[in-house]
């Protein structure tokens, strides 16, 4: 079945990922929509590969063509992710309900399924939600030169191009985008960091938000 691109709005976004779901679709939507994974990225990820790096929780996952990166996770994703692994220390974060590894096309089920019960008629996919990610981050105040290095694109002249050097945990677009979907404002300019509330930075204060 070919992958779906359908444009998903904002208010079509927020209504597929309200917290109180099933742990495994809660999970599922967050990594697509609010860190802009892959499908095979989201559901390949491991228990093993989530851990703590400098104030973020993070996940080590397996881009296009074998790269290896560590993410960080917005608070609301890593609180789905913990609901969702529960008390087991090991294997796939996403299961299917008889415990087997959710594969891409489990995940396609799943989301099509999460985006009928919150009443959007036209086809949406994960893709949709990767996609979403990718077109709201401007729109919610991420810097267009961050863009790329959220999305994982090969080629940075998708967007703009971009100082790789300077990316770091705390620019990630997942901040902005996780609270913008919320209901946030969108961020009018540039901050020296988008981190999470409270996030003790290398030789400075927290942040004030």
């Amino acid at each position: 079945m070919p992958e779906v691109t359908n444009h998903a709005s904002r208010a079509e976004l927020a209504r597929c990922a309200p917290p109180r779901r099933p742990p495994a679709e809660h999970a599922l939507i967050s990594l697509l929509a609010l860190n802009g994974l892959r499908v095979s990225e989201a559901t390949g990820a491991h228990i093993e590969a989530l851990g703590i790096e400098r104030g973020h929780q993070t996940l080590v996952i397996t881009r296009k063509r074998g790269k290896v990166v560590t993410i960080p996770l917005a608070p609301r994703t890593a609180r789905a992710i913990d609901l969702a692994i529960g008390e087991r220390t090991e294997g796939p974060i996403l299961l299917t309900t008889d415990g087997r590894r959710l594969n891409r096309h489990g995940a396609g089920r799943m989301v099509r399924r999460i985006a009928r019960r919150a009443g959007i008629s036209k086809p949406v996919g994960p893709h949709t939600l990767r996609h979403a990610f990718i077109t709201a981050a401007p729109d919610a105040g991420v810097p267009l030169r961050d863009v790329p290095e959220a999305a994982s694109h090969a080629d940075p002249r998708t967007t703009m191009r971009y100082d790789r050097a300077r990316t770091s945990l705390d620019r990630h677009a997942t901040y902005i985008v996780a609270a913008y979907v919320a209901g946030g404002r969108p961020v009018g300019h540039r901050r020296a960091g988008h981190g999470p509330p409270g996030l003790l930075r290398p030789g400075g204060p927290s942040p004030k938000h």
